[in-house]
Parts: C-alpha cells; structure tokens; sequence
C-alpha cells in the first residue's frame, strides 16, 4: 500500500464523494463499543465536528481499539463512506489504525462540560474542547479578515516596535526592559539612581502600548497604514476586559479627519462581525447555543443597522437623565465608566453608538483641539457587552499647538523631537484608532473574559504557562 497524505478532518467531512483510500489523524474524543464494532470520534481541530471511524473486530489489533481513552492520539487509514448514523454525512471504516501517543487516566478532558474557570487552569489543554477549539478558529479568522479589510482597501502593513522609548498615552502603566541587575550597585550612580547609560539601550526602555506614533510617522509618508500586534499594560485591572498583553490593531490615514476615522472604524467592525458570521457558520452557532443565545441576532442587527453617533457631552447629559443608579457617578470633564459605555450601547440606544468630541483635559496629548478650545476630536466606539472596543482621534497636525498639549500633559517636547519633525516637514491632516482585538474576539464570540479569547493569558499575578 502506497503512503497516503493525511486529509485533514474538515475537508474528509467536506468531501462531496466516497474515497476508497484515505488517511486522518486526531485525537480521540469518545469511544463505544458493540459487539463487532468500536465507534471512535476522532478529532484534529480544523473543524468543530469529529469523524466517526468505524473499527472492525477484523483489524488485527482490534483489542487495543478497545482499550483506547479519550485524548489518544491517531492515525487512521480506511474508507470515507456515507454515514449509516444521523448528524453526519460521512463515516470513515478504518482498515489501519495506529496508536500514535497513549493518553493515560489522569487526562482531564472528560466527556463532560467543563468551566471557563476550570479550563484557565489546564490552558495548555483546552484547545481540544468544543469551547476553546471554536474561540481559537475564529481568531484566526478574524485575524486574516483584519488584513483583508485593510489591504482590499489600500493599506501598507507597518510592523512598528515592541520595544520603546515613548510612552504614547501618558498612563505611565508600562512594563520596564532592562539587562541591568537591580541587586548589583554598579547599575546605580553615585547618588543610588537606575544608571541607563549602562542599561542595554543607554536609556529607559519599555514593552510598547501602542505602535500609533511610529505608524504616524509612516502614514505621513504612505498615506494608509496599519499596525496589527501585541500591546502592553502594566495596569493591575483584574476585570474580565482588561489583560497586560493583548493584540491591537491601528491604522492611521493621512488627509483624514475625525468624519472619515468614525467612518471607517464601524466599517471595520461590521466588516469582522460578517465575516465571522460568513465563514464560520459552526462556531457561531456553538456559541450561540451555549454561551449566549442573544449573540447571533444582536451581531445581525450590528450588521444591517447604522451606527449612532453622539458627542460626549450628548452622552454625558443622557446619563445623567437617564435614572439609573450607576456605581460610578458621571459628570462634564470625567471619563465615561464600562456602566455607562454599556448603558449606552445596550440600554438607550440598544446597538453600537460612537462618541465624539471630549473634553482636553482627559485624552492625551496628540489629539486634535476643536475650534472651541475646550474638546478634542477623539472618538470611541461602543457596543452591547463590552462598552469601548475602538479608541481613536484626528491628530494635532499644528506645531505650535501639538507643542502646547505637551507642556500641558507635563511632557518634555525635546523627547518627541522626531514626532514633533512630523508636523514641521510637511504636515498634513491625520486620523487613525485602536480596536483591542480580544475585545473584538468577545464581541463576536459572546465569550464574557478576556482570559478565555486568547491562547495565554497574561494578568496580573498570572504568567503560569
């Protein structure tokens, strides 16, 4: 018998036709057994579904086919037939099946429901159930979708630094790199200060919060660009949104004003949203028979519905009237809280809604000021489950003023002096935003942690695997 290239299960169960020869590999799920026959689901994760494999009491190691546990792992050579059981089209009737890796008693994936929490504590092993194995398939489809909006509509993918010298939004929230030995006295001065001109870089470096000021600089060369990878946030939030290291996408646009950035970020989430609904019909449908049965109208509605737009201020006095008794009281000049986001989106206006136009003195120093003086062209985008999921803003493009938002946030404008070139060479109108991933990953998964949306994640007191 010639050597067979493995079919993965997806494309077996796809098949539109018997094969005589083929060959899967997987991990087994369950097995049953009758008096001649053993049923195994077998599983390889390109596809929610198992195949069933039919083992004969003819297969010369027939008693070790009874013998196999969940989470052994396959290779399986045989027939793809019509399926003789319901739910499935195919079946494949093994005449070979080699025991790869045994999975011995203790293998904690039983057939049985498990918790998100439970899973958290075996993160190396829940991608092989339902749940999880669904989550991660849709992230990377949603992430190949991320660069196909992008390209499809002329954009260059900048990869812009991890490591920084910049602290972008101001927070101060940032995870430090160094090569010096905080124990060894030869990294401080004479007066017991961190000596950075020993330290790797001869001066403070950090892991990046957002790759938004480099991709500036490279959109007011190229014009459209995009930044897609990993962010961190030494921030200690153990909420269910908030992780230290997630993924962010950024794009920026020169010759693009606050209109135009609003535009495309609800462009940009309705395009994920369908493209999640269109390509992974089995997934979508798990989730919304087991983790939220709301979740496929409420992401059709975001579809085929308008966005709607409000300024701050309009947001503000809503809340305000609104009766509700928010934990977090709301007034002019303070950030809106994840209640009031929800609120919002869920309660008023019962679909995504953007908000435009803050007030100066609570976004960072890069924004647009408006001709009042007083608000900055910043916008978020809101929606049902999750509050903000896209942060974003037109740009200062004028020197002068870019200058004096500095000296206001208490920021030295001879540490920017490269960011600062831009607006003197050449400067140009210029808009661009944030979309956390996993918070997009929730959205359309209805998965309510942020824990359980990427492969590991990192929280506070949390970098086990």
């Amino acid at each position: 018998m010639t050597d067979l290239s493995p079919t993965s299960i997806r494309d077996a169960l796809q098949s539109t036709a018997p094969i005589d020869s083929t060959q899967v590999q997987g991990w087994v799920r369950t097995r049953r057994d009758s008096k001649d026959f053993s049923f195994i689901e077998l599983n390889d994760g390109s596809s929610l579904r198992n195949l069933q494999i039919i083992a004969k009491n003819t297969l010369p190691n027939y008693s070790a086919v009874q013998r196999l546990s969940t989470g052994a792992s396959l290779t399986v050579n045989g027939a793809l037939v019509p399926s003789q059981g319901k739910g499935q089209k195919w079946e494949l009737v093994a005449d070979k099946i080699e025991l790869v890796g045994a999975a011995d008693d203790s293998y904690p994936l039983q057939k049985k429901g498990h918790t998100p929490e439970f899973l958290r504590e075996i993160a190396h092993l829940r991608p092989r159930s339902n749940l999880f194995s669904s989550v991660f398939r849709v992230r990377s489809r949603l992430a190949f979708a991320v660069h196909q909006f992008f390209q499809e509509r002329g954009f260059v993918y900048v990869h812009t630094p991890i490591i920084t010298g910049s602290d972008c939004e101001g927070a101060g929230e940032l995870f430090r790199v160094t090569t010096l030995d905080p124990a060894d006295a030869g990294s401080r001065t004479a007066k017991g200060e961190i000596d950075y001109a020993k330290d790797f870089f001869a001066r403070p470096t950090y892991l990046t919060v957002s790759g938004q000021l480099e991709a500036e600089a490279f959109a007011l060369a190229l014009s459209k660009v995009y930044t897609f990878g990993p962010t961190f946030r030494a921030e200690n939030s153990n909420t269910s949104r908030h992780a230290s290291e997630f993924w962010m996408i950024e794009p920026e646009m020169a010759f693009c004003d606050l209109k135009g950035n609003m535009d495309l970020a609800e462009e940009f989430v309705k395009y994920l949203v369908a493209d999640a609904r269109e390509h992974c019909p089995d997934e979508m449908e798990l989730f919304g028979k087991f983790v939220d049965k709301e979740l496929l109208a409420r992401l059709d509605f975001v579809i085929n519905r308008p966005f709607q737009r409000i300024t701050y201020a309009e947001a503000v006095e809503l809340l305000k009237k609104s009766g509700e008794k928010f934990e977090f009281s709301i007034d002019y000049g303070f950030n809106l809280q994840s209640e009031h986001e929800r609120w919002l989106s869920e309660k008023h206006f019962q679909c995504p809604v953007t908000v435009f136009n803050y007030p100066k003195e609570i976004k960072p120093f890069y924004m647009r000021l408006n001709d009042d003086g007083k608000t900055v062209t910043a916008m978020d985008l809101l929606v049902p489950g999750i509050g903000e999921i896209v942060g974003g803003s037109q740009r200062e493009e004028r020197l002068q003023v870019l200058e004096e938002n500095m000296r206001q946030h208490n920021m030295d404008p001879a540490d920017y002096k490269w960011y600062l070139d831009l607006r003197r060479y050449g400067t140009a109108p210029h808009s661009g935003f944030g979309l956390g991933f996993e918070r997009m990953l929730m959205f359309v998964t209805g998965v309510p942690n942020i824990r359980d949306v990427i492969p590991f994640a990192r929280t506070p007191g949390s970098a086990e695997f």
